[in-house]
């Protein structure tokens, strides 16, 4: 009766914990960095492009800290920088969110190498150099957490986008290899893997007619999701209450999978 006893809501918490979220200034990134402020984390952002004053407002207001650094994650060292960027400004990394993607889209027998290789650099290449990197360090401090985020073509084929497919299921591989490494070091390392999102990458599919309505159909909850709706999640997967969740890949799909 004790042990259930000590359980409150303070497992939720990120008080002063420190999380990096790549590609974190737009879309489910910036969902995610405001969420874990908002749960009491400090924030450190990596972006390539766009505005960022929008998404520092958002966390300041939150009482939180907030640094930024443009980084290109495929170029050669760019995880050390990070890493070593991140623990000069605040000293530690408690959380790290492999967020930054991308998508090319063309058919299979049309597809270019380079497009191959884009894709697999931001979208698996850096999520392992950069999770290696932290759990470095996470080891050094006791503990961490790793979520990255995979999608729903982790688990089915798609079409039209062969690298983000294999990228993504490769993701979900990234998550159980280095779950089962570090598991008895105190690091929980996940991914979620989420459903249709309204951001504007997925604009054009939603205007079109014929596709939305395909994907709406397959929907058990009837919508797109926003992306708030994910916000929950990765404070779950970020705080002590995912202790002992570990090498899953958490689906936030408003039931897809299951139809």
């Amino acid at each position: 009766m004790s042990e259930l006893n000590n359980f409150n809501m303070k497992y939720f918490e990120l008080q002063d914990k420190v999380a990096i979220i790549t590609g974190a200034n737009k879309g489910l990134g910036q969902a995610y960095a405001v969420a874990l402020a908002e749960a009491g984390a400090d924030i450190y952002i990596t972006y390539l492009s766009g505005d960022i004053e929008e998404t520092r407002k958002l966390i300041e207001d939150k009482g939180r800290k907030v640094h930024f650094l443009q980084i290109d994650l495929t170029k050669e060292n760019a995880a050390n920088i990070v890493i070593n960027d991140c623990l000069e400004k605040y000293g530690k990394v408690d959380i790290l969110i492999n967020n930054a993607g991308t998508i090319k889209r063309s058919p299979l027998l049309e597809y270019k190498d380079e497009d191959w290789n884009t894709v697999i650099d931001i979208n698996l290449n850096s999520v392992y150099y950069l999770s290696q990197r932290a759990a470095i360090e996470m080891v050094k401090q006791g503990g961490g957490k790793i979520i990255n985020v995979a999608s729903m073509l982790s688990f089915q084929g798609g079409k039209f986008v062969p690298p983000y497919t294999a990228s993504k299921h490769g993701v979900a591989g990234i998550t159980k290899a280095f779950a089962n490494e570090l598991a008895d070091k105190n690091i929980q390392v996940n991914a979620i893997a989420p459903g249709y999102i309204k951001t504007d990458n997925t604009q054009p599919i939603r205007e079109d007619e014929k596709r939305n309505k395909e994907i709406l159909d397959r929907i058990p909850a009837g919508h797109w999701a926003e992306t708030s709706e994910l916000m929950g999640t990765i404070v779950f997967l970020s705080s002590r209450a995912s202790d002992y969740v570990n090498g899953h890949i958490l689906a936030v799909d408003g039931g897809w999978l299951v139809r």
